[in-house]
């Protein structure tokens, strides 16, 4: 099984909320880019309460392009203003609504944590404290291909893309929380690619210390250290027939409730 996930938009789509105004219902919009494997890009326009809390699987590294964001993330009131990014962590729960009666624009990236992983060689993913950043010159432009989102993406510029992510990641994370040490990565793709290839199953956990070469301790702790979800989580995003009862729990939605929004 390869590194990365397979491609499913749908499964990224922030969670529109099921109680919005009607007036927000009708001015939320949201269009698909280009993607790859790995990689999925989106630009959504919405007024009032836009999500309701969910969490995703990937990264999600987004830029606010008009009106004020406003999310809870990690317990706190955060806002993202045009032209600031936002680090939305994998498997952290967040909502979104708009800071004032304009709403907001804003384009974003899921990005697999697998890719991540190839470009900081290893190491425990980095983790961003503070979401909402100010890019510099150089990082912004080295992340100016990701945000255009009719240009295919291919192999070259997914590389470019990922490694300007993982330096963002890296550079904006402190002293404290930056990522040092090199996890046993064979061992835990191993595991994971053993889950997804059977996710509707419950693996033993002595099936995956032997497919790791890992005790079960050090399995759990490097496994959400190497892809930001635990084990058992990351079975469930796998497992595709859990989508349509999992969807409005991780998305804040019904599927037919993005569908209404998808341009």
């Amino acid at each position: 099984m390869p590194a990365t996930l397979s491609r499913r938009p749908k499964d990224r789509l922030e969670g529109l909320c099921e109680h919005t105004p009607g007036g927000a219902r009708e001015t939320a919009r949201i269009s698909m880019g280009q993607g790859c494997d790995g990689i999925e890009r989106l630009e959504a326009r919405f007024r009032g309460q836009a999500f309701s809390p969910h969490r995703h699987d990937t990264y999600a590294i987004g830029i606010t392009l008009a009106g004020v964001q406003t999310f809870r993330y990690r317990g706190e009131a955060r806002h993202c203003l045009p032209g600031q990014c936002h680090i939305l962590h994998p498997d952290e729960i967040h909502d979104g609504a708009s800071g004032t009666s304009d709403g907001f624009a804003y384009r974003i990236l899921y990005i697999d944590p697998c890719l991540v992983q190839g470009a900081v060689g290893g190491r425990p993913l980095p983790f961003v404290s503070n979401p909402s950043i100010d890019l510099t010159t150089r990082p912004r432009d080295a992340l100016s291909a990701a945000w255009e989102m009719e240009v295919p993406i291919d192999d070259i510029r997914r590389i470019e893309i990922v490694t300007a992510v993982a330096d963002i990641l890296l550079s904006a994370c402190s002293d404290a929380a930056r990522p040092l040490s090199t996890l046993p990565l064979p061992g835990l793709l191993r595991a994971r690619s053993r889950i997804a290839a059977r996710p509707a199953d419950r693996h033993p956990i002595n099936e995956l210390e032997r497919v790791a070469d890992l005790d079960r301790w050090s399995l759990a702790r490097q496994f959400r250290a190497a892809f930001g979800t635990s084990p058992s989580r990351f079975r469930t995003i796998a497992d595709q027939s859990h989508m349509s009862r999992q969807f409005k729990r991780a998305y804040g939605l019904t599927p037919a409730r993005w569908r209404a929004a998808l341009l």
